[in-house]
């Protein structure tokens, strides 16, 4: 399976700074040719490690409520359809799960009324505890470092090493941690596609 590399680890530093910062130069930073960067910023893609490239906004520099940080108690059935509430809320910035399962999430709430707002996104009746600070400031520094790819087998969920498999099925990248997880996907897979 393939691996990034530090070229990887540096287009993404760059991308991270400027996400329109044109080819050329990356190409410039890295030693390569802009079609060659082009590649590899689609091979991160493919494996997902760039979902997607959007505009990093100033929130403070536009009035549209108060940010406040909020951490929740959710019930453990609840975390997941909690979180996706959150995570599709307009004035929700950002949205973490803890080990604990408690969710922690930063919000911009429209004319200060974090209740009404909660109310409005939230089933109270799972959540156990509410946490809210008011922010004063806060700041997002994304960082690469030393990172290796390591996604989730498509298969059993382990993290997938250098010796895992990459199949593409359908216009679709999956990974694998073996190729008996590979062969089992692939497997149900045609067997889905056969019944469509």
């Amino acid at each position: 399976m393939a691996d990034i590399d530090d070229t990887d680890r540096t287009i993404l530093r760059l991308l991270v700074e400027d996400g329109r910062r044109p080819y050329s130069d990356i190409a410039e930073e890295v030693g390569l040719s802009p079609p060659a960067v082009s590649d590899r910023i689609q091979r991160l893609r493919d494996f997902g490690i760039i979902r997607r490239i959007t505009a990093d906004l100033d929130r403070s520099r536009l009035r549209d409520g108060v940010a406040v940080l909020v951490e929740l108690d959710v019930t453990q059935n609840a975390v997941e359809a909690t979180r996706a509430s959150l995570t599709g809320a307009e004035p929700v910035e950002h949205v973490f799960t803890t080990a604990e399962g408690r969710l922690v999430f930063t919000v911009r709430a429209p004319d200060g009324d974090v209740r009404g707002f909660l109310e409005d996104t939230v089933p109270f009746d799972a959540v156990g505890d509410i946490d809210v600070r008011l922010l004063t400031s806060q700041s997002w520094s994304p960082g690469v470092g030393a990172a290796e790819f390591a996604p989730s087998c498509a298969e059993c969920d382990n993290t997938v090493t250098s010796e895992g498999v990459t199949e593409t099925l359908g216009g679709e990248t999956y990974h694998f941690c073996c190729s008996s997880c590979a062969d089992r996907f692939e497997s149900r897979y045609e067997s889905l596609e056969q019944g469509a």
